[in-house]
């Protein structure tokens, strides 16, 4: 069996989810923030998920913020996608946050995405990719080898807008809501022809973002 003949559908991700009740879907990966009772407990938790991926031979992505951890699981072999070894790897992790005292908040991990409007990403993708170090996505995509950096989304279109570049801010669907609501009370302008999947939202000067959700970005992903 080779490497990406065990990526999950989407339907077997939900299905993983509904026993994660602490991690959420996101671009390829499973993710998540536990909050701990300190900062020291907080390393303490880095180091036991750390032991798990040895034992495992499968790594996250970590990172440490004072008592809170970030961490998303994605198998890079089967083109960063969500395998079952990141499933029993994020069942570990909890199981780990758990016997420390530490508290999810996967409400809490957003990822942004630089998206850039253009008629022929094949003729540009390449200038970019060499600029920035980046590895080229399944979806095609560009993205940081070491996860510090966004993402680049080519996004094709025969109308790109007077500003090519806008951000994709991804959320998960259960806690997009209050999101939308306290952009929309900012005054923006809110279109919503595309939601849940993701919502275009325009500042008073004409700048775009896209407010996203995991509803439609699975493994066969559309453009927004």
């Amino acid at each position: 069996m080779g490497a990406t003949d065990d990526v999950l559908s989407q339907v077997q991700v939900d299905d993983a989810l509904a026993g994660l009740p602490d991690w959420r879907y996101r671009l390829g990966g499973l993710v998540t923030v536990f909050k701990a009772p300190t900062s020291a407990a907080a390393l303490e938790l880095v180091a036991a998920v750390g032991r798990a991926a040895e034992e495992q031979d499968h790594h996250p992505d970590l990172d440490w913020r004072y008592n809170r951890v970030f961490v998303r699981y994605s198998s890079h072999d089967a083109g960063s996608q969500v395998t079952p070894r990141d499933v029993t790897a994020a069942a570990a992790a909890s199981a780990a946050a758990a016997g420390l005292g530490a508290a999810a908040e996967p409400g809490l991990y957003r990822t942004v995405e630089l998206a850039l409007d253009t008629e022929d990403a094949a003729a540009i993708s390449e200038v970019w990719r060499v600029a920035l170090g980046y590895r080229r996505g399944s979806g095609g995509d560009l993205t940081d080898p070491y996860g510090r950096g966004p993402a680049l989304w080519f996004q094709e279109t025969s109308t790109p807008g007077p500003n090519r570049f806008h951000l994709d801010i991804h959320r998960s669907k259960a806690e997009s809501g209050p999101a939308l609501a306290k952009a929309a009370a900012t005054g923006a302008l809110m279109n919503h022809d595309h939601a849940p999947s993701w919502v275009v939202v325009t500042d008073a000067q004409g700048n775009r973002l896209c407010l996203c959700t995991e509803e439609g970005h699975g493994p066969e992903r559309p453009q927004p």
